[in-house]
């Protein structure tokens, strides 16, 4: 492929013009287009919008388990038969010593993530509590994962100061009914768009790998685009035993890093984390995902182990890349 193509696809995106939907599928299939100038390309529109720095979260799996949904891809379903261990929200003092473990770890963010559907009234002014909190004792954003939450009670969260709230769409629209039937694709767009409604800045982004078909991938990204998402983590499948979703096609390093490119042409502007699965998938190659992605999680996700915080800082700095 002639180098004026890459060029084209970095101004495309940077003037704010959409791949159209044969382009975006011939990034992740055609052979003729090499990797590292297509990575060369993403990285010129992450540079501009976030030069060299590499944003790092910490996630705090607050509630473990107790899920009325059937999320076939999930540990904590309902459906599951997984050995997990499951807990109830962890007390507030342990919520802080972790906030305070994470600041002290260099992470931009700390991410507190509940199981189950979405939270009571009660539950609403608790986690608005707890959140004040956080934010008087250390200098650290606050992002929050507790499922379905109405206007009023995004409210609420914002005006304790949650910087933003996670909501991700998983997959496609078309794709969704496939991986869970206890909620709907337009449940999870009410809830992120209830967030704005309130002002509050929304994190929501895609799994890769449950079965879904290139074109899944391309109207997931531009849905999350029409959202104008602040943050778009991407994760990779990770099958669990005991799941309902465990046999998935293989994904390489390649098709990865392809999508990470994708998912950078289509929302330039967007903190795009490479997240779950990255260690796994992306092998030797996962450094090559900082130049497309601009942040990532350190010390693990909800159940499954990730890299520590000490491999994962060498790592970034090895590359020449620095931490926010």
């Amino acid at each position: 492929m002639e180098i004026t193509f890459y060029q084209e696809l970095t101004t495309i995106s940077l003037s704010g013009e959409l791949l159209s939907d044969a382009t975006c599928e011939k990034l992740l299939t055609a052979s003729e287009i090499e990797l590292l100038p297509l990575l060369d390309a993403a990285y010129q529109v992450r540079k501009t919008y976030f030069q060299n720095e590499v944003q790092l979260h910490i996630l705090n799996n607050a509630q473990n388990g107790y899920c009325p949904e059937d999320c076939h891809y999930c540990a904590q379903a309902n459906s599951a038969t997984t050995d997990i261990e499951a807990y109830p929200l962890k007390p507030d003092t342990e919520i802080l010593a972790e906030a305070e473990r994470a600041y002290e770890s260099g992470a931009y963010r700390y991410c507190i993530v509940m199981s189950g559907r979405g939270p009571s009234p009660k539950r609403v002014a608790h986690l608005a509590k707890l959140i004040r909190t956080v934010k008087a004792r250390y200098p650290i954003e606050v992002c929050l994962s507790a499922g379905l939450v109405d206007v009023e009670s995004a409210g609420i969260l914002k005006s304790a100061g949650l910087d933003r709230l996670n909501h991700n769409l998983n997959t496609s629209e078309a794709h969704y009914p496939k991986i869970c039937s206890t909620h709907s694709y337009q449940d999870r767009m009410d809830t992120l768009q209830a967030a704005q409604t309130v002002g509050l800045a929304c994190c929501s982004g895609v799994i890769v790998g449950m079965g879904e078909g290139i074109d899944d991938l391309i109207k997931v990204a531009k849905a999350l685009r029409q959202l104008e998402v602040a943050s778009l983590p991407v994760n990779f499948f990770l099958p669990i035993f005991g799941t309902q979703l465990v046999e998935t096609p293989t994904l390489t390093p390649d098709y990865c890093l392809r999508v990470l490119c994708l998912y950078r042409f289509l929302n330039p502007q967007a903190e795009i984390r490479v997240a779950a699965g990255r260690e796994h998938h992306f092998r030797s190659m996962e450094v090559m995902a900082l130049y497309p992605a601009n942040s990532m999680f350190i010390d693990g996700y909800l159940n499954a182990e990730g890299s520590t915080a000490s491999r994962t800082l060498e790592m970034i700095r090895d590359a020449g890349f620095t931490v926010k």
